[in-house]
């Protein structure tokens, strides 16, 4: 065997509060790589309500990669958020029409891009994610933190707003992790080495 099937939905037996999370979304500009999973305390269907402010207009996607492991709350709140802020006032008088139509005329709402999160990413209860920033591949947010910047690869942020409180691994070994990319690789060489994925020493995984 190698491993639960990546297009199950709910990948533990008789248990529907985790599922692998791209085999439930509907939105097209929400994507997911295999084996991401979504944990919600009461039904994994909340996870694109928590996915805040995206409009299709705005056209901004929500990208997650492989491996990474999302809790209960976990919010994303995406550009369709943002207001004016260069202008006198930030009051959106243009989406009301009636005389205001013309408000944002050679103006545009701030876009800060996409919001990416890396691979074997763990995002844990109730944080909240900005639009625009990316999550470094291994990187661990901490319940209740608020994520207004970029996080470096393998970091433990926490806190509002998030700081990086320590790096997981000495940056020769978060090198070698980033550059083996692991979560790549086929899913039986994975499975072959799934012990020394939870092992500390990478040096066995490069052997």
């Amino acid at each position: 065997m190698n491993g639960p099937d990546k297009d199950t939905v709910f990948p533990l037996p008789h248990h529907h509060k985790l599922c692998f999370l791209k085999n439930i979304i509907k939105n097209p500009n929400i994507i997911v790589g295999d084996y991401t999973y979504y944990d919600d305390f009461e039904n994994v269907e909340n996870f694109e309500q928590n996915v805040k402010y995206h409009f299709d207009f705005t056209g901004d996607k929500l990208i997650i990669g492989k491996f990474s492991m999302i809790a209960s709350g976990v919010k994303f709140i995406m550009n369709g958020a943002n207001h004016l802020t260069s202008g006198l006032s930030t009051y959106p008088f243009s989406i009301f029409g009636n005389g205001w139509e013309n408000a944002m005329e050679n103006k545009s709402f701030p876009n800060k891009g996409d919001l990416i999160i890396g691979n074997d990413v763990w995002i844990g209860h109730n944080a909240t994610l900005m639009a625009g920033i990316t999550v470094g591949d291994g990187a661990i947010i901490a319940t209740n933190s608020t994520v207004v910047k970029d996080v470096p690869p393998y970091a433990i942020i926490g806190g509002n707003p998030a700081n990086v409180i320590r790096h997981r691994f000495a940056e020769e070994t978060i090198s070698k992790l980033l550059e083996i990319k692991w979560w790549d690789w086929d899913i039986e060489k994975i499975t072959k080495n799934v012990q020394h994925l939870t092992s500390g020493d990478v040096d066995k995984l490069l052997s």
